[in-house]
């Protein structure tokens, strides 16, 4: 168990009709953990991971965030979206601004920050994640894993509590993989409180402090990587992993 929860799920179940995507899901990520989510397709990996900022409802359950519940809607909804960081598969940049505009776009909007104050630490954050010669560019004028970059300097330009990754390497050439994991690396290294669900298993073996397996809308594994890894419990993640560390 976690020795300071940041973010509760306990018995946490989602829906879409008659498919029961998330089944009695009960996790727990401590402040300044990195839990790695994995499994097959659809499994709920994704669904869990935007459960925890409100991106999908659930239909019974409880959710906290620093022992407080998830809002509804509202202002209220905005400012723990401001806590929770959420990098997403498709960088979600906006194309009609510049690299600079879209790291401190919602510093200014939600954080209230001034203009220059919000272009001062967006620098800053942007030099962090090795892009500080970027800046004046447009998202379009950029690769793949340099967006991604960009969007988690976004992410931490809000100073928030966590951040959440679904499958942020998904979208990108090989090459570029590892730009964006080095950067991730660095966070869990500065002690980020991070929920990442992936299919990079070096990832997880490297920087998780436990590995959360998932199929068929269940946590099946919920352990530390050298366990899962060496000798994982289930029929279901042992099939897993023979498949996925093939290649």
């Amino acid at each position: 168990m976690a020795v300071d929860p940041l973010i509760e799920l306990r018995d946490v179940n989602k829906h879409y009709g008659q498919l029961h995507v998330l089944r009695n899901i009960d996790l727990t990520v401590g402040r300044g953990e990195v839990v790695v989510i994995i499994g097959p397709s659809g499994s709920g990996k994704s669904t869990l991971c935007r459960t925890i900022n409100r991106l999908e409802t659930i239909e019974s359950g409880t959710i906290t965030l620093d022992g407080r519940p998830l809002p509804a809607e509202g202002r209220e909804l905005a400012r723990l979206r401001a806590e929770v960081g959420m990098v997403f598969q498709s960088f979600n940049l906006f194309a009609h601004k510049t690299v600079l505009a879209n790291v401190s776009l919602a510093q200014v909007k939600v954080r209230k920050r001034g203009k220059d104050e919000a272009e001062k630490r967006s620098r800053e954050l942007l030099d962090r994640v090795g892009l500080a010669d970027q800046a004046d560019k447009y998202p379009a004028q950029l690769s793949g894993g340099q967006q991604q970059r960009v969007a988690i300097a976004r992410a931490l330009a809000m100073s928030p509590k966590a951040l959440l990754f679904d499958e942020p390497t998904s979208a990108l050439d090989p090459e570029m993989i590892n730009e964006v994991l080095e950067v991730m690396q660095q966070l869990a290294a500065e002690g980020m409180t991070m929920v990442v669900v992936t299919h990079e298993m070096g990832f997880a073996r490297s920087a998780a402090n436990r590995v959360v397996f998932m199929a068929d809308g269940r946590i099946v594994e919920d352990r530390t990587p050298e366990e899962f890894f060496t000798a994982p419990e289930s029929e279901r993640a042992r099939d897993f992993l023979s498949k996925i560390l093939k290649h």
